[in-house]
C-alpha cells in the first residue's frame, strides 16, 4: 500500500522556522512527490508550493520569498522549508504525490499541524 508520511510540524512563534518532510513508500519513478498544500479551519485546501514536470518550483504568492520546496528523489523525500512564519500560515499541511501505475493517481499524506503564535 502506497504511503506518504509527513513530519516536522509543530508550534512556533511568528518569525520562526520549521522544516516539513514527506517520505514516500515507493521510488521516484512510481511515486512522484509533487507538492505541498495546506488547509486552515473553515477554509479550503490550497496550494502552497509544487514542483513542475521539470522539477522547477512554483509558490503561492502568500509564501514567496519565505518558503522553499525541494525534493531528494534518491531518498523518496520532499521538504518544505518555512522561514519567517506568520500566524496566517497556521494550518494542516499535506503533501501530494502522483502514483504512476496503470495510469496516474493522486495520493495524499495524513497531514501535519503547523501553528504559528503571534
Amino acid at each position: 500500500q502506497v504511503q506518504l508520511v509527513e513530519s516536522g510540524g509543530g508550534l512556533v512563534q511568528a518569525g520562526g522556522s520549521l522544516q516539513l518532510s514527506c517520505v514516500g513508500s515507493e521510488n521516484h519513478s512510481r511515486l512522484r512527490l509533487i507538492g505541498w498544500y495546506r488547509q486552515a479551519p473553515g477554509s479550503q485546501r490550497e496550494l502552497v508550493a509544487n514542483l513542475d514536470s521539470d522539477g522547477a518550483p512554483n509558490y503561492a504568492d502568500s509564501v514567496k520569498g519565505r518558503f522553499t520546496i525541494s525534493r531528494d528523489s534518491a531518498k523518496n523525500t520532499m521538504y518544505l522549508q518555512m522561514d519567517n512564519l506568520k500566524p496566517e500560515d497556521t494550518a494542516v499541511y499535506y503533501c501530494k504525490a502522483e502514483l504512476r501505475w496503470f495510469g496516474r493517481h493522486e495520493r495524499w499524506g495524513q497531514g501535519t499541524q503547523v501553528t504559528v503564535s503571534s
